[in-house]
């Protein structure tokens, strides 16, 4: 058996290789359009003799996902959702996958619910977010549906143990729902694991993005998400290679003052040896007997643990590819994320170019002075003239950002069936594209430090006060232990954020998971 480690070893080298070769190709767009049928979702939108919410759905996912993070390889019916969980031998640089079917008696009859299944079993068998699960979900639906029944492509990127699952009638998935019962088994590509355990390099290449380009405002928003999702890819990966660098120096370390103190044992041992031949003729044979069965099990003892130490060395050395290996990662996923963001801005020009996009300058009118509450405008900037205004008018006008192009603020009301909340507003319509979940102070801020947003919590119940950690998708990362000031402060200095207790003391805080430092 080839162990995991020196899988990912393998697959970090060989993920290299192809993505370099990716890195460097180049793709006609216009031929592309020219050539390939756009990917339209055909849906079944008619009325429902039975109607599933939102969570029904992605339950049927969430089950397939709990088997397979379980250790199960095939999990669920075949006439209903199945998963192949496939993971062979190094084979060059084709991948692995999860081959995700559709039996002839399934229901789903609309891609948005497809999506739903899929981010589902992401968040159960490979600990993705939901807003990150989704995401891969869109992709991993456009990529299927793209290369829908095209044999060769599938066959040179795959491992043969994931092709003999297919065939060329089942393989991907049709943009029409009668033909997905029965006849779909669409594959997720494998990555190296946490953030990356699926292949994003894969699922967004040029023949997906240029789908995504047909749509309206040019997929932008999708797009950006996965600039955003690959850049935090090469972070963890970056985070790995350091702490596994730290792990080997320390090892290393070990393993030299382990070898000094065999070979003092050894050179002790042959001392003894040497002594004990020398008096071998004034020893009683038992003597001699006892004697040198000891110093025979030293000298055992002594090679085993030789054995032992070359043993860790040899796996310092695997260490030591995984780690170069994880930097190469980090470096190609930021490579990707850098280009994909230069073609987004590209088509963001495009947009402002045929007049779809605000022509503009975000800004906002303070239209309840007691609140400071108003409206988002997009503004002339040669005459200030206004282009277009939101239809929100509670958006808090101390608490609005803007990260990578998103739009971010506070919004909201406490009465009724309304609440204050983190809002993301779509930049050209200015309507409302998104809500966090979480319950926000009236009185909070939104402090930014890279792709990270804090805020205050409020739980309604009790009224108690947190710092909350959100990514730019608006969903809580991590909570503050201690309650904070309604008027307290964040910065962020030598990495410690600083804040306010509910007393008003300073305190030292980790900005990662909002753990109170140690005095």
């Amino acid at each position: 058996m080839i162990s995991k480690r020196l899988y990912r070893v393998f697959f970090l080298c060989a993920f290299f290789i192809c993505a370099a070769f990716i890195g460097h190709a180049q793709v006609d767009r216009e031929e592309l359009e020219k050539n390939q049928a756009p990917v339209r979702f055909l849906n079944y939108e008619g009325p429902q003799a039975r109607v599933e919410s939102r969570e029904q759905i992605r339950r049927i996912g969430t089950g397939l996902g709990q088997a397979i993070k379980a250790g199960q390889r095939r999990t669920g019916a075949n006439n209903r959702y199945f998963v192949i969980h496939v993971i062979s031998a190094p084979d060059g640089s084709k991948l692995d996958a999860d081959i995700f079917g559709l039996g002839s008696d399934v229901g789903v009859d609309h891609i948005r619910n497809l999506r739903t299944i899929i981010q589902g079993y992401l968040q159960e068998a490979y600990n993705y977010s939901a807003a990150d699960a989704l995401l891969l979900a869109e992709y991993i639906t456009i990529y299927n549906a793209v290369y829908r029944g095209n044999w060769n492509y599938f066959t040179g990127r795959y491992k043969k143990p994931v092709m003999e699952y297919l065939t060329p009638q089942q393989i991907g998935l049709s943009v029409r729902f009668d033909e997905w019962p029965g006849r779909t088994l669409m594959l997720i590509p494998l990555g190296i694991g946490g953030l990356s355990a699926i292949d994003t390099t894969t699922i967004s290449d040029n023949r997906v993005v240029e789908e995504m380009r047909k749509e309206d405002g040019l997929g932008l928003e999708q797009r950006r998400d996965m600039v955003d999702l690959k850049e935090r890819e090469a972070e963890e990966a970056e985070r790995r290679a350091e702490e596994q660098r730290a792990g080997i120096k320390k090892e290393e370390q070990a393993i030299a003052e382990e070898r000094s103190q065999l070979e003092k044992d050894q050179q002790q041992t042959a001392q003894d040896r040497r002594q004990l031949e020398a008096d071998r003729e004034s020893i009683t044979p038992a003597e001699a007997d006892r004697r040198e069965q000891e110093i025979a099990g030293r000298e055992s003892q002594a090679e085993q643990k030789s054995g032992e130490l070359d043993r860790r060395e040899e796996e310092l050395v695997l260490q030591q590819d995984e780690a170069a290996g994880q930097e190469q990662f980090s470096e190609q996923k930021t490579e990707e994320a850098r280009q994909d963001r230069e073609n987004i801005a590209g088509d963001q020009q495009t947009l402002i170019e045929r007049g779809e996009a605000p022509q503009g300058i975000i800004a906002v009118n303070i239209e309840k002075g007691d609140s400071g509450q108003g409206r988002i405008l997009a503004l002339e900037p040669a005459n200030g003239r206004e282009l277009r205004r939101s239809p929100i008018d509670s958006v808090y006008v101390r608490a609005l950002v803007i990260i990578n192009g998103k739009v971010l603020a506070i919004a909201g009301e406490n009465r009724g069936n309304a609440a204050v909340r983190l809002i993301e507003v779509n930049a050209r319509t200015l309507e409302m594209a998104k809500q966090g979940d979480d319950d926000i102070h009236l009185g909070s801020l939104i402090w930014v430090n890279g792709n990270d947003l804090y805020a205050i919590t409020v739980n309604l119940t009790n009224g108690t006060l947190n710092l909350g950690r959100f990514n730019t998708d608006l969903v809580l990362q991590a909570k503050s232990g201690i309650a904070v000031h309604p008027n307290a402060s964040v910065s962020i200095q030598q990495g410690i954020l600083i804040t306010q207790k509910s007393d008003g003391a300073a305190v030292l805080l980790n900005p990662a998971n909002l753990s109170e430092m140690t005095k």
